[in-house]
């Protein structure tokens, strides 16, 4: 006998339950992958009626967690069915869930990050989050605990997606270390360690490399523009900008 398989469909809702303030405010140099920059930072503000004490507790427990988030800014490019990974140098195109890429149908990500701190200002709960891949303003629809013993699976393959290794050297110049330093001294940020770990994992597009280039990022208020000589990654300037 034939078996007929129905399909319902359906329309979803979901709402956020929080938002993320991140030190990228930006697309461009944003890591590749969640804990590739153990030095980027993040505040995840939980929403009403989401933010209430019981919903967190407990949580302070665990080192790391799940975050389920929308690729908010690539909504309106809509989705593809193949996309080009940077792993495969960008020529080479693969299935769109064969890869993480934000052009997805309904444009979800997941991010396993460090929790470092849950903080309460006002009566409400924040969470301080590090090594995170999180565009600022990202739509945040849920948060589970990670659990090594059955999240991690060290057997498991990755396919055309290998390891990165940082193998570049960054030198900032004199100017561009006095404003880190300055900057440091008066917001408690240490951009002049993110900003070196961010270059040393070469976040330029496959197909800008190669040869001399000079590139810009904005991280939290702060542009920042470096070249690049072969191996060589060089930091020539620093520059708050004003909102």
């Amino acid at each position: 006998m034939k078996r007929e398989i129905v399909v319902l469909e359906q329309s979803v809702h979901l709402a956020p339950i929080g938002t993320i303030h991140s030190c990228f405010t930006e697309k461009f140099g944003i890591p590749r992958q969640p804990g590739m920059v153990k030095s980027a930072t993040a505040r995840l503000e939980l929403l009403p009626p989401f933010n209430r004490e019981e919903m967190v507790r407990g949580l302070e427990q665990f080192s790391h967690i799940w975050v389920h988030f929308r690729f908010h800014q690539t909504v309106d490019e809509g989705w593809k069915p193949t996309v080009r990974p940077p792993w495969l140098g960008g020529r080479k195109r693969v299935g769109v869930f064969a890869t993480r890429s934000p052009h997805r149908p309904n444009h979800m990500g997941l991010s396993v990050v460090r929790l470092e701190a849950i903080i309460w200002e006002n009566g409400k709960p924040f969470l301080e989050l590090s090594g995170g891949d999180f565009l600022d303003q990202t739509p945040v629809f849920d948060i589970k605990p990670y659990i090594p013993y059955c999240d991690s699976i060290p057997s498991a393959s990755c396919g055309y997606a290998r390891g990165e290794k940082p193998a570049v050297i960054v030198v900032f110049s004199d100017s561009a270390e006095t404003f880190c330093a300055d900057y440091l001294a008066k917001t408690g940020r240490n951009i002049e360690q993110l900003i070196e770990d961010m270059i040393r994992h070469d976040p330029r597009p496959a197909s800008q490399k190669g040869n001399k280039s000079s590139f810009g990022m904005l991280l939290w208020n702060v542009n920042i523009r470096w070249i690049v000589e072969g191996d060589n990654f060089f930091v020539e300037s620093c520059e708050e900008v004003m909102d």
